[in-house]
């Protein structure tokens, strides 16, 4: 309980609104204000809601994404026995200073962003880059991390993500709008269903939105994943050296971190559990949400007020 007093002071210092522990709790997805907290002099921004007490969920976002690209059907479902705290790291969309071209660095901000919050002990979700940012969390800050979930990522050294630039062109192929669609589902009827689906699920929230990733962000990210996959760790080491547990997930048919690097996951990081789901891509959790929220419910375990 302690950590949760120091967060909330420290949001009521630095943010534009004042948020009780009470207003937290009864927030939703759609409804949670954007919050402040400095950070070695930079505001980051957050929005934090759900069950309060216990360890809270961060989430670690994707190439590109702000805090509104998160599926609101996963969000709020954790937030009925969780805390989340969605956040957009350093120079992304609200959050000041720049963007950082190095996963290490990411990933460094991330942890001051979860001190700066008063939290000694959190649970990671990460997507994507976010995936590749939670893994150097917890291989060097192993005790702030108790366990981590992996969507649609990778380890050092990912196969298919140097090729970055042309999967993402062949997504935008048929312009913006459909960009995520061809991203992150196949080309199955149900699938691209489902991402319609999850495409109008990301314009429930209405007010208070952020504002898209510059393009300096963008290319500071791009080179960021790129640098990752040309990197080498053959030996696995950092894998190896991952002792929390962690849930490992996605769907057959990944475009942007292909399907195999969730294998070479599982395979390499001590205590591991895999979930594939046929006909999906690189947004299955977003395709299967509810089977994915019963799978992460079970694996964090449940939350015991207080601590």
């Amino acid at each position: 309980m302690k950590n949760l007093v120091i967060a909330v002071t420290v949001a009521i210092l630095f943010s534009t609104t004042t948020v009780s522990i009470a207003q937290v709790k009864s927030y939703t997805h759609e409804t949670a204000p954007t919050q402040y907290v400095d950070v070695k002099g930079i505001k980051f921004a957050y929005r934090s809601f759900g069950k309060q007490g216990g360890i809270p969920i961060v989430f670690l976002q994707h190439f590109t994404g702000t805090m509104d690209n998160w599926d609101p059907a996963i969000t709020n479902a954790l937030a009925k026995n969780y805390h989340v705290i969605l956040f957009n790291n350093k120079g992304v969309s609200t959050s000041g200073g720049k963007t950082p071209d190095a996963v290490a660095d990411m990933a460094k901000d991330a942890v001051d962003f979860i001190k700066a919050l008063g939290y000694n002990q959190v649970d990671l979700l990460g997507f994507s880059l976010g995936g590749f940012i939670a893994q150097d969390i917890a291989v060097n800050n192993p005790s702030l991390v108790r366990k981590i979930v992996l969507a649609g990522t990778g380890p050092i050294g990912s196969e298919g993500i140097t090729k970055l630039e042309s999967v993402i062109n062949e997504g935008y192929k048929d312009g913006p709008a459909n960009a995520l669609v061809n991203l992150f589902f196949t080309k199955s009827e149900a699938s691209i269903n489902a991402g319609k689906a999850f495409m109008a699920r990301l314009q429930q929230r209405t007010n208070d939105r952020d504002t898209p990733s510059t393009n300096e962000t963008i290319g500071a990210q791009a080179k960021a994943i790129i640098t990752f996959g040309y990197q080498k760790d053959d030996e696995h080491k950092q894998l190896l050296a991952i002792r929390q547990p962690v849930l490992i997930v996605n769907g057959t048919s990944d475009l942007i971190v292909p399907s195999i690097n969730s294998y070479v996951l599982s395979q390499y990081i001590p205590n591991s559990k895999l979930i594939i789901w046929s006909d999906a891509g690189h947004g299955g959790l977003f395709q299967y949400h509810e089977d994915f929220v019963r799978e992460v419910e079970v694996f964090l375990g449940k939350q015991v007020k207080g601590k």
